[in-house]
């Protein structure tokens, strides 16, 4: 079943990535809807997805996810600055 999760992370305020959506199936659906509508990059990693839905709502991304957080930021960053 598909899963997708949100997050957010805004460098003057966070301390680190937060979960801000999760889901499975159509719920997974809508926020990915949602991404598009809104224009946010999506990044697919269904194995980060796995993991990253373990966590709570508004749970910080814990440090031993750092790694794999840092190349989703860097892959969003590679998108804005393209254009």
């Amino acid at each position: 079943m598909k899963k997708a999760v949100a997050l957010r992370y805004k460098m003057d305020r966070d301390r680190a990535p937060l979960l801000v959506a999760k889901g499975q199936g159509q719920v997974a659906e809508r926020i990915i809807e949602i991404a598009r509508e809104h224009k946010i990059p999506i990044h697919i990693d269904p194995d980060l997805a796995l993991i990253l839905s373990k966590l709570y709502l508004d749970e910080e991304i814990p440090p031993s996810l750092y790694n794999a957080i840092a190349s989703v930021i860097a892959f969003v960053l590679g998108i804005e600055k393209r254009g």
